[in-house]
């Protein structure tokens, strides 16, 4: 690495990216160490980036590095890979860390505290707000991390997958720790249009339901008279009860007048 990618590089460990607003957020790292198809480390640059994360080191990538295909499998998270930073051993990838956690199925074997996912995207969290660099480790597609490699971590990932195939592929790995650090940083699914939508307003919503009963008055529906406004108060409650949103009304009144023109074709 030149001395002046070394340097363009060099704040990448607290990874500062950009959310909606401008503002500049850190967020960890994510170490592919021996990473051995570039369609693999493509693919979980894209998983990175969709949950905003951006700051990835590779160690020693058996194809070398840059790889063309990790670029086409990285689609538009192609910000991830042209910043990739490239180091020959785990100790040189992590010198600057704080805090390392990584994702291994062997938890019973190295005696390190282990963390469910959701667990592991709080303590990153956490750790990063505190101003600590974070990193998350990841194996080569073959065989995992070595067991130097787990022993260089602070605490291990478990993911709970059936134990009967438990093998989940590089891009898989590095989604699901992404998705949790997602939700510990606040993330969360934006409104559908229904629920973006407002309620219906009084006003329109008693107009619905006078429209209603017009309609169905001409019809004959309220028979026996007497029972009429049980009948009227029924089909106002149930209405009520759905919560129906202002497009709702006006879709509702819409198919009241289909009907009626319907009926006088």
């Amino acid at each position: 690495m030149t001395k002046k990618t070394d340097e363009k590089h060099s704040g990448a460990a607290r990874i500062a990216r950009r959310d909606g607003r401008g503002d500049v957020k850190p967020a960890p790292l994510f170490v592919l160490v021996e990473p051995q198809m570039g369609e693999n480390i493509g693919a979980a640059a894209r998983a990175m980036l969709n949950f905003g994360i951006s700051g990835l080191r590779l160690v020693n990538p058996r194809d070398g590095w840059p790889n063309e295909k990790a670029g086409a499998m990285a689609a538009g998270a192609t910000l991830v890979v042209d910043r990739a930073r490239v180091f020959e051993t785990t100790r040189e990838a992590l010198a600057d860390c704080n805090y390392v956690l990584a994702t291994t199925a062997r938890s019973r074997e190295a005696l390190l505290p282990v963390l469910a996912p959701a667990a592991a995207g709080a303590e990153l969290k956490s750790r990063i707000d505190r101003g600590e660099r974070c990193a998350v480790l990841f194996g080569g597609e073959r065989s995992g991390l070595a067991n130097d490699d787990v022993m260089r971590a602070d605490a291990i990932v478990s993911i709970p997958v059936n134990p009967a195939f438990a093998s989940l592929n590089l891009a898989q790995a590095a989604l699901i720790i992404a998705y949790e650090w997602a939700k510990a940083e606040g993330r969360t699914a934006p409104p559908s249009e229904l629920e973006a939508t407002l309620p219906a307003s009084r006003e329109n919503f008693e107009r619905f339901v006078a429209h209603l009963v017009g309609e169905l008055e001409k019809t004959g529906y309220f028979f026996p008279e007497e029972k009429r406004p049980n009948m009227e108060r029924n089909l106002k409650v149930a209405f009520m009860r759905a919560g129906l949103t202002e497009g709702e009304v006006r879709s509702l009144r819409g198919v009241i007048k289909a009907l009626v023109k319907g009926r006088k074709d």
